[in-house]
């Protein structure tokens, strides 16, 4: 195929924007290298992306539509351009965590039945591992070079207007409540809506510039914080993973006297459990990189911090607003299945505490009994009875369906077409603290949405991350050291929720652990046995943190366990759990602090 043949890529509304954005304007740049992108290089290394995907799987411009294209790529320009190569190809995209033990990853090729596995040269052993074994089919291996620099636009590249007969997209996968992760398609029209409501209720602009730390595989960091500025103009500074001393030194770069012509960083999303390191770490910088870190993160300079993916804890927002002098964390909700759905508004009296504000731009929403069905009117009062109902949504940002299964994308759906979240919320009038009056905008008026919780006990919420119980139940299933389980939330000061399990341990299991030092007694296997066993089975975040070991787990009738019941029964009162958390949390912190006066100390004693 020549070159010419692909000469032109999809039209889009992404495509479009980035052709019309100032060509010298930094589109991409990493954090550590400094290396710049611009947006006049951005389409032409996405065509010679998708030149060499075309040749390498034998595809051509119409037999590619539709097609699934797995990839593991660095979050970096690289990544960027992967993204687009897929979109831009009527392609459906399928991101990979890195992170992701190889079962893991196999299983999304298996599901998705992917074309390809783009990878970069950084993931070249991981890609040839994952592909080496239990595959029902083995995609095409695409291995792609690292842009050290932009390509250099000699001329403009040609947009298609046909319709293609499959509409690109991309598609996550999420745990939601069942026991395999499902694959969330998105298609390039949803993907449009979502980013699109976002610039109008966030007000992105080419001005801005995004530190993007955020995980790529999740709808946060790929709409929220790569899609959507790409829509908009914005510049995206990748620094990834997410290292607290990186973040406030970048931070702070632009108002040292050392600092080399960094611009200051203007928007910022990340999950909770980031805000409350970065408060953590604060009083430890250095006097001149606290000074200059104070500077940069006021509003004149941070126009906007995000806060989302789990529940933001009132103390660690007010702490925010304190360093900050006055920059209030702006607080949202959303979904894999439906991108950002309610948030608080950009005007201070709309950043309203534990509350995650008003449907979206485009987004229609609604409460509904989960016991009667019945859709609730009306918002919560002072002293009544509170209105609380499942949060259904509907309009152009809800996903179209869940890949290969028909029933559960029924099931998730009501029967005119809404979205059920399995969130529980109320809504109540905020007029008395001076919000919901429109003063962010025409669609941040009347009573303001807060979340309840879940309406499933089987999600748990992990430090930014959203957890199938059922997924870990498996797995800890498969061990022959146990013979049921029964995996719970806990409550936890550091990550908001930790997974924990409820183990019947069967008679192998009894004296499967491991030998203390100096005997030969057969001990039980025990919950550092547990995370030995699941740490080539399940990522970090998912493998519980505690473990009791239970001669029965109790069941209804029909074999199911109540983890409402449970958890007290077992762990005891959630309240004792949630004030011994965050005692063990400040004790680490005494600790520390004690360990680096002492180091001080001893340091100073050195010197002398």
């Amino acid at each position: 195929m020549t070159r010419s043949q692909i000469a032109s890529l999809q039209k889009s509304a992404f495509t479009e924007a980035i052709q019309k954005h100032d060509p010298e304007s930094a589109a991409v740049i990493h954090s550590l290298s400094g290396r710049t992108f611009k947006y006049g290089s951005l389409l032409h290394d996405v065509a010679a992306r998708k030149e060499q995907l075309l040749q390498e799987t034998g595809k051509n411009e119409d037999t590619i539509a539709g097609e699934r294209v797995a990839f593991l790529v660095e979050n970096s320009y690289d990544y960027a351009v992967t993204l687009l190569t897929c979109l831009t190809s009527n392609a459906i995209a399928v991101p990979l965590a890195p992170s992701f033990p190889a079962g893991e990853l196999r299983y999304i090729l298996n599901h998705s039945e992917a074309l390809a596995l783009v990878h970069s040269v950084k993931y070249t052993k991981l890609a040839q591992d994952v592909l080496s074994e239990g595959l029902d089919h083995t995609p095409q291996r695409v291995a792609v070079e690292k842009i050290t620099e932009g390509a250099q636009a000699s001329s403009e590249i040609q947009l298609s207007s046909s319709t293609p007969a499959t509409e690109g997209g991309m598609m996550l996968y999420t745990s939601g409540t069942t026991a395999r992760p499902k694959g969330v398609l998105l298609p390039i029209s949803v993907l449009t809506a979502q980013a699109q409501s976002l610039i109008t209720a966030w007000g992105y602009t080419p001005t801005d510039h995004l530190l993007h730390v955020l995980p790529l595989h999740h709808i946060h960091g790929t709409v929220n914080a790569l899609l959507t500025p790409l829509l908009a103009g914005s510049t995206i500074e990748f620094m990834y993973p997410f290292n607290v001393d990186n973040v406030w030194k970048r931070f702070a770069a632009p108002f040292l006297d050392s600092a080399q012509q960094k611009k200051p960083i203007t928007f910022f999303t990340v999950v909770p459990t980031v805000w409350a390191r970065m408060l953590q770490s604060h009083p430890d910088l250095p006097s001149d990189l606290k000074t200059a870190a104070d500077e940069a993160v006021q509003r004149k300079h941070l126009r906007l911090n995000i806060s989302g993916s789990a529940a933001l804890p009132t103390p660690t927002k007010k702490a925010w607003t304190s360093l900050s002098s006055g920059n209030i964390l702006l607080e949202r909700f959303g979904m894999t299945e439906v991108g950002m759905a309610l948030s608080c508004g950009l005007a201070d009296e709309d950043r309203i505490d534990g509350s995650v504000g008003w449907p979206l731009p485009t987004v229609r929403a609604r409460l509904v009994d989960p016991d009667t069905g019945k859709v609730v009117e009306g918002e919560s009062k002072e002293g009544e009875k509170e209105r609380s109902g499942e949060i259904q949504l509907k309009g152009p940002t809800i996903f179209r369906e869940y890949w290969r299964n028909p029933e559960a994308t029924k099931k998730e759906h009501t029967e005119d077409g809404w979205f059920k979240t399995g969130d529980i919320a109320i809504r109540k009038d905020v007029s008395s603290l001076g919000a919901g009056q429109g003063k962010s905008g025409d669609w941040a008026t009347g009573p303001a949405y807060f979340i309840q919780g879940r309406k499933s006990a089987d999600i748990i919420k992990t430090g930014g991350e959203k957890v199938s119980a059922l997924e870990i139940e498996r797995e800890l299933l498969s061990l022959p050291e146990v013979e049921e389980c029964a995996v719970v939330a806990l409550p936890s000061e550091a990550w908001g929720q930790k997974a924990a399990a409820v183990v019947v341990l069967t008679e192998s299991g009894k004296t499967a652990g491991r030998k203390r030092r100096g005997s030969e007694e057969p001990q039980p296997w025990s919950a550092m046995d547990m995370r030995r066993a699941l740490k080539d089975k399940l990522v970090a975040y998912k493998i519980p943190q505690d473990m009791k070991v239970v001669e029965k787990i109790p069941r209804n009738a029909m074999g199911k366990v109540n983890k409402k019941e449970l958890v007290p029964a077992v762990f005891g009162d959630l309240e004792r759990i949630r004030r011994r958390s965050i005692s063990l949390a400040e004790e680490k912190a005494l600790q520390r602090a004690l360990e680096k006066e002492r180091a001080k100390e001893t340091s100073g004693g050195a010197q002398n």
